[in-house]
C-alpha cells in the first residue's frame, strides 16, 4: 500500500489467477470493490484507489500482508454462481457476533440502519464480495451462516469482532426502491399493488426492466 499524490496505490499479487489473461482497464473486485488494474504483474495488479472509496469503504483498514477476496468480471455466457454484484459498495458493517453452527459459522453483521429497507430475510447480500444468503434481519442488523468451503476460500474464515467489512445491497432491492421514490405515479401504484399482493412476477419484473 504506497500514498500517490493523495490517493492510494496498491499492489496485490496472488498464485490463484493466470495474470497472463488479464489487461490493463479491465475491473477485479478486491473485498467486493470494483478497480481498475492499472498494471498488470507477473503474479498480481496494481491498483489506484481513491479518496472517495478510502471514505465509504474499509479498503482503508488493510495493510501491507492483509488477505483479501479477489474475482474477476464476469463474461457473458459464464455460469452465475451468486448473484449479480456491481463492486459498488453501499456501506460498512461490522461483525458483532461470532458463533459455531453445527460445522457452520453464523455471524451478525452490523450496518448503517438506513440500508435496512434493501436486506430482507432469505434475499441477497454481498460482503466483502462473497454472495451470501441473509437468514435473519432487524433494524441495523443481518445474520449469515457460513458454510466451510466459504471460511477456507475467503478472508471471511478470519473475521473476528468489531472486524469491519464491505456490504453491498441486491442490485434488484436497490432499483425497485428507486422506481418507489422517484418513478411516476402509475408506475408506483403498480409496483406497490403487486408487492402487497406478492404477485411480482417474471412478467412483472420484465415489464419494468429487471429480467
Amino acid at each position: 500500500m504506497r500514498p500517490q499524490g493523495g490517493d492510494l496505490r496498491l499492489t496485490i499479487t496472488s498464485q490463484d489467477l493466470r495474470w497472463q489473461d488479464f489487461a490493463v482497464g479491465e475491473s477485479i473486485s478486491v473485498n467486493g470493490v470494483c478497480l481498475t488494474a492499472s498494471e498488470i504483474l507477473r503474479n498480481g495488479f496494481i491498483a489506484d484507489v481513491s479518496v472517495e472509496t478510502t471514505q465509504v469503504t474499509a479498503l482503508a483498514n488493510l495493510a501491507r500482508g492483509s488477505k483479501v477476496n479477489l474475482e474477476p468480471s464476469i463474461s457473458v455466457g459464464q455460469r452465475l454462481g451468486g448473484h449479480l454484484v456491481s463492486g459498488h459498495v453501499d456501506c460498512v458493517g461490522r461483525i458483532i457476533s461470532r458463533e459455531s453452527d453445527a460445522r457452520s459459522v453464523r455471524l451478525i453483521v452490523e450496518y448503517p440502519a438506513e440500508y435496512g429497507r434493501f436486506i430482507a430475510r432469505k434475499g441477497s447480500v454481498c460482503i466483502d464480495g462473497a454472495s451470501l444468503t441473509v437468514n435473519e434481519v432487524s433494524e441495523n442488523t443481518f445474520g449469515v451462516n457460513i458454510i466451510p468451503h466459504t471460511s477456507e476460500a475467503t478472508i471471511i474464515g478470519g473475521y473476528r469482532l468489531g472486524t469491519e467489512v464491505n456490504i453491498e445491497v441486491d442490485l434488484l432491492a436497490r432499483y425497485v426502491e428507486r422506481l418507489l421514490s422517484h418513478g411516476d405515479e402509475s408506475a408506483n401504484a403498480s409496483i406497490k399493488k403487486s408487492i402487497s399482493k406478492s404477485t411480482i412476477t417474471r412478467e412483472f419484473l420484465r415489464a419494468y426492466g429487471y429480467a
